[in-house]
């Protein structure tokens, strides 16, 4: 298989509209028609309650996970410069293109946060644990999601470029992109969080609709 079309595996996984399918399946409702009207894991802890939220997170997680295993396949001819590491990027952030614009769901998708740290913890997974422990203890603390969010792509960029010494420039720069990217998907949740009118998520389950 060449690298191409691994890449469109790795796009079509990222497609994969958990959110939409569990709140549909589950409570149906089109989870983009409520809260925030996001198809991912914080809106879903919004609407759907902690239980569904951490589903969909670990689920959307997997998603990256495993398109960047896909990387194994490329043929060698394909490998840029035997950098092993550039194709997992590649596989990954199609994963995440995949997520924010799903083929089955319309092409409304989420922000991708939750694919970006699954594709982190398939390629350095020290790196993405310290990241997400920073994630979980903002939302704890403040139950912003996005907040934790935010804080968690700065701790990722700040140890890929400052503390674990990483010398790879490809995934230098994927650190500098995703932060850049999770700030500008997140533009509407800093001006509510500078004002106050961000919402908080419940750690309460939520009742089906009937």
């Amino acid at each position: 298989m060449n690298a191409l079309l691994l890449m469109i595996a790795a796009y079509l996984l990222g497609s994969i509209p958990t959110a939409l399918w569990v709140s549909k399946l589950f409570f149906g409702i089109d989870i983009r028609e409520h809260g925030s009207k996001n198809m991912g894991a914080s809106n879903t802890f919004r609407v759907l309650g902690a239980g569904w939220g951490i589903f969909v997170l670990i689920v959307d997680m997997a998603k990256a996970m495993a398109a960047v295993q896909l990387a194994k396949y490329v043929h060698a001819d394909d490998w840029l410069g035997s950098e092993k590491i550039f194709w997992q990027v590649m596989m990954g952030l199609a994963a995440v293109a995949g997520h924010i614009f799903p083929l089955f769901a319309g092409f409304r998708g989420g922000k991708g946060v939750a694919c970006l740290f699954g594709m982190v913890l398939a390629i350095q997974p020290w790196t993405a644990v310290i990241s997400v422990i920073a994630f979980l203890a903002v939302v704890i603390i403040t139950r912003y999601i996005s907040l934790g969010s935010l804080i968690a792509v700065i701790v990722f960029a700040g140890c890929v470029l400052f503390a674990v010494k990483e010398e790879n420039l490809y995934f230098k720069g994927f650190a500098i992109v995703s932060a850049v990217l999770v700030f500008v998907l997140h533009a509407s949740n800093i001006r509510r969080l500078i004002k106050g009118t961000e919402n908080k998520i419940s750690f309460k389950k939520k009742k089906k609709d009937k």
